[in-house]
């Protein structure tokens, strides 16, 4: 990492990997935009409230397990995941949330801080479509007390995820 970036990524409160990843995609303008909160945004209530937005337009980077294999699901805030649609979807056999160890492992990033693009390693990316509903997203920038607003379809194209109908209906 650059000296700019971690100088950059300090005074946006984006983590640094993160901050070198929308460099190196070409978003390093976004950097700038990333807003910093004094207490941390763990939950989708709590970044929703901090911003000033609606539930859904946060987007929650979720890791699961997928027959063991990390898949990451990205998910509006006002809606959970459901698994089975998700097992369906991957053709797998069965799908758990993944341990905090694995999230840290496969993203770089601490749950409630795992942005939907920029991790260590490579991993299947499944987006609801729920997330287009919005002109703009806000996501976490790598770090609990951080997010980064994006238009959900470039969000989605940078995650390099496949657009699928996982959100779990409520009768």
């Amino acid at each position: 990492m650059t000296t700019t970036a971690a100088t950059d990524a300090e005074g946006s409160g984006a983590h640094p990997r993160f901050a070198e990843a929308l460099r190196e995609l070409g978003l390093g303008d976004l950097v700038g935009q990333v807003r910093r909160f004094p207490d941390a945004t763990r939950t989708a209530a709590e970044a929703a409230a901090a911003i000033g937005c609606e539930l859904s337009q946060i987007c929650k980077s979720l890791i699961f397990a997928a027959d063991g294999v990390p898949v990451l699901v990205l998910m509006d805030g006002a809606s959970l995941v459901d698994l089975e649609l998700v097992r369906k979807e991957l053709g797998a056999d069965k799908v758990t949330r993944a341990k905090v160890d694995i999230v840290r492992e496969t993203t770089g990033y601490a749950i409630g801080g795992v942005p939907p693009f920029g991790h260590r390693t490579r991993t299947r990316v499944l987006a609801d479509r729920s997330l287009l509903e919005h002109d703009v997203v806000w996501a976490a920038a790598g770090t609990p007390y951080a997010v980064f607003p994006m238009a959900p379809e470039d969000l989605v194209a940078h995650a390099d995820g496949t657009l699928v109908d996982v959100r779990e209906r409520t009768a």
